[in-house]
């Protein structure tokens, strides 16, 4: 087992866990509410684009999901899964960022993503022992 692999499976979920969801929000901005979905399939005006994206963010969710398995093989649950909330802090740059998502920073938002990042720094400082597998004697 090893922990720097475990850190990488992990941090590697985040990754696609957060280009799935700023790939859905992107997609869901361009395709008809569910009630308008039929009349505009029949009349053939889908956005293409936003289809294949939506089905690259499901496959997406889905690798970060068999990533996730892997990184829980290498590292203590209580690190991983406070790991997981870098994805908070990720999606919430990038959707404020990028002009595409129309989205904006505030003060209270930035404050409650650097306090999640202050959380994940604070459970992760202190060195961790990889977990011990127990015979089932």
């Amino acid at each position: 087992m090893s922990l720097r692999r475990g850190l990488a499976f992990a941090l590697g979920s985040v990754l696609l866990g957060s280009a799935a969801q700023l790939g859905m929000r992107w997609s869901m901005t361009r395709l008809p509410h569910p009630e308008q979905l039929i009349s505009t399939l029949s009349n053939g005006s889908v956005d293409v684009a936003a289809v294949a994206v939506v089905l690259a963010a499901i496959l997406a969710y889905a690798v970060s999901m068999f990533t996730w398995l892997a990184a829980l093989r290498d590292l203590p649950l209580g690190r991983a899964y406070s790991l997981l909330s870098i994805s908070y802090a990720l999606v919430y740059v990038l959707a404020a960022s990028l002009p595409l998502f129309n989205e904006t920073f505030s003060l209270s938002k930035t404050l409650g993503v650097a306090l999640v990042i202050l959380g994940v720094i604070t459970i992760n400082s202190r060195p961790a022992r990889a977990p011990e597998l127990r015979s089932a004697s």
